[in-house]
């Protein structure tokens, strides 16, 4: 296990965003980089954005599962 994250980023992150495609795209990025899911995830309505917010926390697991 690396303790160094890609490009700097940090060890733990809160991913939040519209639930759609582009946000299971981002979480399964940072899954292939070495993240791992950390606890459930969240969602909530906007009703400014009239749109279901999802949040994902991620932990850096130092594997990368692709290059």
């Amino acid at each position: 296990m690396s303790a160094t994250t890609p490009d700097g980023l940090p060890v733990y992150r809160l991913v939040t965003g519209k639930d759609d495609s582009a946000f299971c795209k981002r979480i399964s990025e940072l899954l292939a980089q070495g993240y791992q899911l950390h606890g459930s995830p969240t969602l909530t309505y906007d009703p400014q954005q009239q749109s279901v917010i999802a949040g994902q926390a991620v932990i850096w697991a130092g594997r990368k599962l692709s290059d």
